[in-house]
């Protein structure tokens, strides 16, 4: 498409602009996640004398890092709209969030609008698509003990295996209280056809707005998580707390994000900001664990249920350009998103000055190595031996008249 005259000055705005902000978040990223790696491995002996509390500081950094990639979005004018129940209400509770997915930007918009919820992105756990793993952000989730997943039906039943042994080793003992999951285990554009297929083989309802969810990755969340009762049925919700154990998952939180024009925000978008202001709409529902069947084949009708009601929310809001209210109501209530200005602030500060704190010490560790190494081969060649001075008119065997020869050991140490 040719640019015309007009527009010439607004697009390269929108290039410098971006430029600008590449180089920022590069800068912020090398700051940030270095101190956080230099933070974790020196508070190492805290993890051996007290793990609870190092996981806790670390969760604090880890929140910090996530609200550095949320302040990407916030000051290119990507704000968050929430609608349905009030999650802050279980905060404090173990739930399993269960999000559709369209692309890139749903993880950035979930990082935006939990910032605000308690210690919820501190106590956190996240599966993504191992390719994660490789990203600039991979070293921080493989730290603070996040979930990646290698899809493919080659490879279903070793991770579902490794998920479960992954929740026994790393989510109580590192105090972890929410999960986020993808059921639907790609992005909507790449499954919707091979979704539409199958669900027209298996006489299973039509969907455009999502697709059909994965059972394997939520069925074994379930089964490792929530607390059993003497009559085997799940203690949750509203459930008595037994003493001495934890109350187990108690909640799921089902939460549909929705994009104006169904159009979803990509990574590359969310940094560089090229895109105008943009409010995305996350919906969500409280379900207590109660009320979730546990068996494969239930629990497998109740999630698909969950993603035809997505599909019924979808469609009013792309019709609507709003979610619709829930029963007994007449009107939906949303409620806007904001973060902190000054909160940023000191939370990048810190990144930057602790990374410049980083690179003192790492230049000054180096002058020292760099001066005792000199001082330990100066002390090797020794004195060298004595030389008289020549008498008054003669010089040195070996120099040139005019020249000046120093003897050894003062060679050396200029050297």
């Amino acid at each position: 498409m040719a640019v015309t005259l007009e527009e010439a000055p607004w697009l390269g705005w929108i290039v410098v602009k971006a430029l600008v902000r590449f180089a920022f978040m590069v800068a912020n990223n090398l700051v940030a996640i270095s101190s956080y790696v230099c933070y974790v491995i020196v508070l190492q002996p805290l993890r051996l004398l007290d793990s609870k509390r190092f996981w806790y500081i670390e969760g604090i950094m880890y929140k910090w890092l996530l609200g550095m990639v949320a302040s990407w979005g916030w000051y290119a004018g990507y704000t968050v709209m929430e609608w349905g129940d009030d999650i802050k209400a279980v905060s404090k509770d173990e739930a399993v969030m269960l999000v559709n997915h369209q692309a890139t930007g749903d993880v950035c918009t979930l990082m935006m609008c939990l910032q605000d919820k308690g210690l919820v992105v501190a106590q956190m756990m996240w599966l993504m698509d191992h390719i994660f793993k490789y990203t600039n952000f991979g070293i921080v989730s493989l730290i603070h003990g996040d979930f990646f997943i290698r899809q493919g039906k080659s490879h279903r039943d070793q991770q579902l295996l490794l998920l479960k042994k992954h929740l026994e080793n790393n989510y109580r003992s590192r105090d972890r209280k929410w999960i986020v999951l993808f059921p639907e285990g790609g992005f909507l554009r790449k499954r919707r056809e091979t979704s539409q297929a199958y669900a027209k083989k298996n006489n299973l309802p039509f969907l455009t707005h999502v697709t059909l969810p994965r059972i394997g990755a939520t069925n074994i969340i379930l089964s490792a998580l929530v607390a059993r009762q003497e009559n085997g049925s799940p203690a949750g919700g509203d459930a008595k707390e037994l003493e001495s154990k934890s109350k187990g998952l108690q909640w799921i939180i089902d939460t549909t994000i929705a994009y104006p024009k169904a159009e979803p925000i990509d990574i590359q978008t969310w940094i560089l900001g090229y895109r105008k202001p943009t409010v995305t709409h996350v919906h969500y529902r409280i379900f207590p664990i109660k009320d979730v069947p546990l068996e494969t084949d239930d629990l497998a009708d109740w999630l698909y249920q969950r993603f035809i009601e997505k599909e019924e929310l979808l469609s009013h809001f792309y019709e609507t350009g709003a979610f619709p209210p829930p029963k007994g109501r007449k009107e939906a209530v949303s409620r806007e998103m904001t973060l902190s200005n000054m909160w940023i602030f000191l939370i990048q500060s810190f990144a930057f000055l602790s990374g410049y704190m980083w690179g003192i010490t790492q230049t000054a560790g180096s002058n020292l190595r760099a001066t005792t190494a000199s001082l330990h081969h100066s002390s090797c060649w020794g004195p060298g031996p004595v030389q008289e001075e020549p008498a008054q008119g003669q010089q040195h065997p070996g120099t040139q008249p005019g020249s000046w020869n120093p003897n050894p050991f003062h060679k050396r140490l200029i050297l």
